[in-house]
């Protein structure tokens, strides 16, 4: 059984010639699949053609990442919803292989939601684009609810929020996935009750990451994915160098003895939960 990385970014690798090279190393760490997550208008299409391109192994999401957000977010909310329209919803894979925008649609909304981290340092200013990202963060939740699609979350600084604006849209909870999940067990809580689940990074593996991991062992082993967020967050040994799917075996390895479980019970649990959540 292989491995999952539930969230990448390889639009760098793309555009330097890298990706290739990148692919086979993954694979040779024993990849399965990975999830690469758009973020904007920019990088949707650049996905979409990876994923035709590297079928079964590449799949993606589209999504207005908080940090794409500004004045003028309405007008690219409705470029996300016409590059979701012009595909069916998921549902339709089963039933209308032979169309390629439907063969290669999005497994997932997102990655969507709300960040304190690099907002304006002047108050006023910071207030006017947090409220643009709530904005954009519910009209976003609102059509994934209409696609029925999973939604993939991004929350820095602003947990509390972010579970306000889902348990006001309606999306279903068991359809949510806080990626790159730092807060504690509490937090985890408040996600597990709902129905809702945390993923975790390299940063699992660094000294200072007591409370992660009391939260991913607090939601437990069932429901745990498993993400590099490369270029970012590189694991231990790797930490201070550019990341890459690769590097995922790494956090698995690191985590079996955190969980207790050997590798292949850690793979097995962790890609039967992403390719559940995901519908791969």
């Amino acid at each position: 059984m292989g491995l999952i990385d539930t969230h990448t970014h390889l639009d760098s690798f793309a555009r330097r010639g890298e990706l290739p090279t990148v692919l086979a190393r993954a694979k040779s760490a024993g990849l399965e699949a990975m999830v690469t997550i758009g973020t904007d208008p920019d990088d949707w299409t650049l996905y979409r053609n990876l994923a035709r391109e590297n079928p079964g192994f590449v799949h993606y999401t589209a999504g207005l990442h908080p940090c794409s957000v500004g004045v003028d977010w309405a007008g690219r909310v409705a470029e996300l919803e016409e590059f979701w329209g012009g595909a069916r919803p998921p549902d339709a894979l089963a039933t209308d292989k032979m169309r390629p925008e439907v063969a290669f649609h999005p497994v997932a909304l997102g990655e969507i939601g709300l960040d304190r981290f690099h907002l304006p340092k002047e108050a006023a200013a910071a207030a006017e684009v947090f409220g643009w990202q709530r904005a954009a963060f519910a009209a976003q939740l609102g059509l994934a609810k209409r696609l029925g699609c999973p939604v993939v979350v991004h929350s820095r600084g602003a947990f509390a929020e972010c579970v306000e604006v889902i348990d006001a849209s309606g999306v279903e909870w068991r359809r949510v996935v806080f990626h790159c999940f730092t807060e504690g067990p509490d937090e985890m809580a408040e996600l597990t009750k709902r129905g809702g689940c945390g993923s975790v990074t390299g940063i699992i593996t660094y000294k200072t990451a007591e409370t992660i991991r009391a939260a991913a062992l607090a939601q437990g082993l069932d429901r745990l994915m498993i993400e590099t967020d490369a270029p970012y967050l590189t694991p231990m040994p790797h930490r201070g160098k550019p990341n890459e799917p690769a590097y995922l075996r790494h956090t698995a390895e690191f985590c079996t003895g955190m969980f207790g479980v050997s590798y292949e019970v850690f793979a097995l649990a962790t890609t039967r939960n992403a390719r559940a959540f995901y519908g791969l």
